[in-house]
């Protein structure tokens, strides 16, 4: 009998067999966020019911709706954070925020870093070439300052605060800490719970001053920023301190700046000229007051959700628009903030604009955008419209409000924003699972749903089809 002696594999068909293997064995990216947020959803639930966590009992369609808005960082609330929940409750609202606002990709990875597990070769790949680093395990150190950076930032906000309550008298001395620390959270991870509102103490809410307002407001803009964006900065100022070549800031970074600059410059200015008016919000304050609240809005309404402005029901229907188009935009790519994001806005005008410049392809600052990336913006804005105009649609079918109410409370949710206009009491326990279910899915964003249904690797790419006209204009 012959017997013929194969020769043993090369190295790429090996690498070839592993990586086919590691795609059977790796549950997708998207899969792992839904489930990592609906268990902390349902981990906070059943804290938030346990003995000792309120002032009275709750049920549990309320356990599941604070749950929800604290883990998906949204700040929405059908009991009074400060009079329903006893400090035990509130400090699982504050670790639920956390956990929520770092991000569920960051924890994981970190995680399974301590653990000494494998983290996949592709995704190292991915990040650190977005990121321009020299080496795929750059990506741990950076990621872990990323993480180092934003909890010493929380910090300082806290110091800040605490300091400034207790020394004013804001706040009693034996409750500044707490307070400094819990605002300081719901701040940098954009979700607007508060301590303030619902106490006889405090019949204003939240204290308007110079202080407390700035503080907020940078804690929000830095949250809304977004991990790539503090991963490159700080990959910059490494590089930096070890003398080597500085690199240009990236496309993503500059549009993330930029957009954010413009967002609240639009907003300042919007909400500035709307409630000037007579017998708006701002009308009887004066102009260093009016200039300082207005800002904190525009600020806070592209997700965090604080309420700088008194009566804030009763806002004019121009500034009910603006705050709507604001917090549908929301906050960048990967941060604290939800909508459909500032990435997905900037390449939604860098289109039109290279359109109608009479470009084929979209340029920005010298660089050429993709049309995949192009494409997925379109996606993002069309599945968030129809989710947007499906959802109003559904609760105006069964309940009792008005359409302007109805969808400044839709997109609010959405964007995981959190501003109210007081109407979430009326909603009946129907109505307030759909809007658990929408805080659920802007949390994770439209993107993270989509790539669940994309082709799995391998899947055949379809066919060339010839081309024909469809008439748009």
């Amino acid at each position: 009998m012959n017997f013929r002696k194969e020769s043993p594999p090369s190295l790429e068909e090996l690498t070839a067999q592993q990586l086919a293997l590691q795609r059977k064995r790796t549950v997708p990216i998207p899969l792992r966020l839904v489930v990592a947020l609906a268990s902390l959803i349902a981990v906070g639930t059943v804290l938030l019911l346990l003995p000792g966590m309120t002032t009275e009992p709750i049920g549990i369609v309320d356990a599941l709706f604070t749950s929800t808005s604290a883990s998906a960082v949204t700040g929405f609330g059908v009991v009074t954070t400060s009079t329903a929940f006893t400090r035990m409750g509130q400090w699982v609202i504050l670790l639920l925020m956390e956990f929520g606002g770092l991000g569920f990709l960051v924890t994981t990875v970190l995680t399974l870093r301590l653990l000494g597990r494998h983290v996949s070769l592709a995704d190292r790949l991915a990040v650190s070439s977005s990121l321009g680093l020299a080496s795929p395990r750059a990506i741990f150190q950076v990621l872990t300052r990323t993480v180092a950076l934003m909890l010493v930032v929380e910090g300082i906000g806290a110091l800040i605060l605490a300091v400034h309550w207790w020394r004013s008298g804001i706040v009693p001395a034996d409750q500044a800490a707490f307070y400094g620390l819990f605002h300081a959270v719901a701040a940098f991870c954009n979700a607007g719970f508060d301590l303030f509102v619902g106490l006889p103490q405090y019949p204003d809410g939240l204290p308007t001053d110079p202080v407390t307002l700035l503080t907020l407001g940078w804690l929000i803009i830095i949250g809304g920023l977004g991990i790539p964006v503090y991963m490159e900065l700080l990959h910059r100022r490494t590089a930096r301190a070890e003398g080597g070549r500085l690199r240009r800031l990236s496309l993503h970074t500059r549009l993330v700046l930029w957009s954010a600059v413009v967002l609240v410059l639009v907003g300042w200015v919007g909400i500035l000229l709307g409630e000037y008016k007579q017998a708006g919000v701002l009308a009887d304050l004066p102009l260093g007051e009016r200039l300082l609240r207005s800002w904190f809005q525009s600020v806070a309404a592209r997700s965090a959700g604080f309420t700088g402005l008194a009566d804030f029901s009763n806002l004019h229907d121009t500034s009910r628009l603006l705050l709507i188009f604001l917090m549908f935009i929301g906050g960048a790519p990967a941060s604290m903030g939800g909508g459909i994001t500032t990435g997905a806005f900037s390449v939604l005008v860098l289109a039109m604009w290279s359109l109608s410049r009479g470009y084929n392809r979209v340029h920005a600052g010298q660089r050429t955008i993709s049309m995949a990336t192009v494409w997925r913006a379109v996606t993002v804005l069309i599945v968030s419209l129809l989710v947007v105009t499906f959802v109003t649609w559904l609760l105006l079918l069964t309940q009792d409000l008005s359409l302007s109410e109805t969808l400044f409370e839709v997109v609010s949710a959405f964007s995981t924003t959190g501003l109210s206009l007081g109407v979430l009491g009326k909603l009946d326990g129907f109505g307030r699972l759909v809007m658990v279910a929408l805080m659920f899915w802007g949390r994770l964003g439209a993107v993270t749903i989509v790539l669940i249904l994309l082709k799995r690797p391998g899947q055949p790419t379809l066919k060339e089809y010839p081309e024909e006209i469809v008439l748009v204009g």
